[in-house]
């Protein structure tokens, strides 16, 4: 069914300007440890563009139509980086850049969703559009990705969002605010107590959609005809999903890997299933029994998660058109291995994060560790094997990570062991991707409110850099000019401004084997701060909540 929204003018705000998440003092501990990196591009890929998104790398939280993480243009070198922040007192994970390269988020807390436009540099609130709010009946609000912790930006810098109410809504720029133009209702499909997990648009515009209780389906956007199908129970579906020019539509469940595509009426059919292992157990470390990836499309043609086998995950390429299994590689160590985010795949790699232990943002406070665990995976599709090139020690808790095509770096977000309890630093981290060696991190914040809680690194346009996290968004943009080149950005931003300083540390990514990506050697900071006091006391009404994978 689609209500006409008849473009009402919703939530209009002026300028607000941003104010710095607050943190403990932090005397001692490095903001910088490392070296600034030389750019050494990796090889472009062909992705072919969705045309009913925004530009690939600015429409949603996985960059493109084949939720490849990967970034054509360069992010930060740490060369001088400029770290600045925004206190939301709710998560910005998804972070999206419209034609004007301004920044257009859904910002999740407790108490619900909101979709706001912040400027790219200042990180000032342009506008807000209040989102329906939370039902009280939502028991875990950390790991709870649904009705807003996806979205994305189409083709007309317009917002598709799915919301808690079971809609579908479309909102339209009009500085400064948000315009309802399309609000698709969906509930006939989705059923009360189920919930939208994630929507996108295919090569013909239609918009697909799933829901955690295991709805696959479509909405005509022209006439607001709903179609759907229901997956055997009892799967479900706790992530997003990919599309391609095929027509093909890429779902995960809890049990099994599938292709979809639409019948001439809108209603999904399957055109492969394949079983994967899901193991014996809701690992620590998982919002979900089963795979925790949205499926990632790789140039070459295949399609790519991670099961959930015991004692050891396994990374799994499939051939895109029939979902034959072309090869598997186990992956971190046995009986520590999970992860709640997608693979990266850039060019025959695939990249893969260990998330074993994070169960919430309690889980790496007064010192909390996750287990370590960064890994590259080569994929020979000719051959039939799944060959681990690097495994590196760094340890990113629920980040989903990023690479960058322009500067062969992958961006991670990083808490290390800190010499007291109560030391608990966030870092930007930068490996490089071809040896799998720490080439640099850049000090975030300490405490509970620079948690980035699953949501992502996101490259802007102009190669700055930002990670959501439980206290709002942090920006990170080179001041310094690289040689060759310039800065990736001016440094400006809303809050205090520390520009990085380089420091020593001890080397823990595996040795550099020649793919040079730094100009000194790999290495790890071991720093300090303490969990920051206003936070917690304002859990219990504050806005910080999880969001995306």
């Amino acid at each position: 069914m689609l209500i006409n929204a008849a473009r009402v003018a919703v939530a209009l705000v002026a300028a607000v300007p941003a104010v710095p998440i607050p943190q403990n003092p932090n005397p001692g501990v490095p903001a910088f440890t490392g070296a600034p990196a030389t750019a050494r591009p990796l090889p472009p890929q062909s992705i072919p563009h969705n045309p009913f998104l925004a530009p690939d790398g600015q429409s949603n939280i996985h960059d493109d139509a084949y939720m490849t993480d990967t970034y054509a243009q360069g992010g930060p070198l740490g060369r001088g980086t400029a770290v600045t922040s925004t206190y939301q007192n709710q998560e910005c994970a998804s972070v999206t850049f419209d034609a004007q390269g301004r920044i257009v988020s859904v910002c999740v807390g407790l108490h619900g969703p909101s979709l706001e436009m912040l400027d790219p540099q200042s990180l000032d609130l342009l506008a807000l559009m209040p989102l329906p709010p939370r039902s009280n009946a939502s028991t875990s609000p950390f790991t709870d990705f649904g009705s807003g912790g996806y979205f994305y930006l189409d083709n007309h810098d317009e917002a598709v969002v799915p919301t808690t109410t079971r809609h579908i809504y479309v909102a339209a720029e009009a500085p400064p605010t948000f315009t309802l133009v399309h609000d698709y209702d969906v509930s006939g499909a989705v059923a009360q107590g189920d919930e939208i997990e994630s929507a996108l648009p295919d090569w013909h515009g239609l918009i697909w959609f799933v829901s955690t209780g295991g709805v696959v389906g479509t909405v005509d956007p022209a006439s607001g005809h709903v179609a759907s199908m229901q997956l055997a129970a009892p799967e479900m579906i706790g992530n997003s999903f990919a599309v391609d020019e095929t027509g093909g539509v890429y779902v995960v469940s809890n049990y099994a890997m599938y292709r979809f595509v639409a019948a001439p009426d809108g209603t999904p059919v399957v055109t492969w299933r394949t079983a994967y292992d899901r193991g014996t157990r809701l690992k620590p470390g998982q919002a979900n029994f089963g795979s925790g990836t949205t499926p990632t499309i790789t140039a070459s043609g295949l399609v790519a998660i991670t099961d959930n086998a015991d004692p050891q995950m396994h990374v799994i390429a499939y051939r895109r058109d029939t979902g034959a299994e072309v090869c598997q590689a186990p992956v971190f160590t046995a009986g520590q291995s999970d992860t709640e985010n997608s693979l990266i795949a850039a060019g025959d790699s695939l990249y893969v994060e260990n998330n074993y232990g994070y169960t919430g943002p309690s889980s790496t406070e007064l010192g909390g560790l996750t287990s370590p665990g960064l890994a590259r995976v080569d994929v020979d599709a000719h051959s039939g094997t799944c060959t681990v090139a690097w495994t590196s020690q760094e340890r990113a808790p629920s980040v989903v990570a990023k690479v960058s095509l322009g500067n062969g770096l992958l961006y991670t977000y990083t808490k290390d062991p800190a010499p007291q309890a109560t030391d608990d630093p966030w870092y930007l981290t930068a490996i490089d991707a071809r040896s799998g060696a720490t080439v640099f991190k850049v000090l975030s914040g300490t405490g509970l409110g620079y948690n980035n809680n699953y949501a992502p690194v996101t490259i802007g346009p102009d190669g700055v850099a930002y990670v959501g996290v439980l206290g709002g968004l942090v920006r990170f943009a080179d001041t310094q000019t690289a040689p060759g080149g310039g800065a990736s950005g001016d440094g400006g931003g809303g809050g205090e401004v520390r520009a990085a300083q380089t420091g020593g540390a001890t080397v823990t990514a595996l040795p550099d084997t020649g793919a040079a990506g730094a100009e000194a050697p790999a290495l790890l900071l071991a720093g300090s701060l303490a969990v920051p006091v206003w936070l917690r006391r304002r859990r219990s009404r504050g806005r910080a909540n999880a969001q995306t994978r």
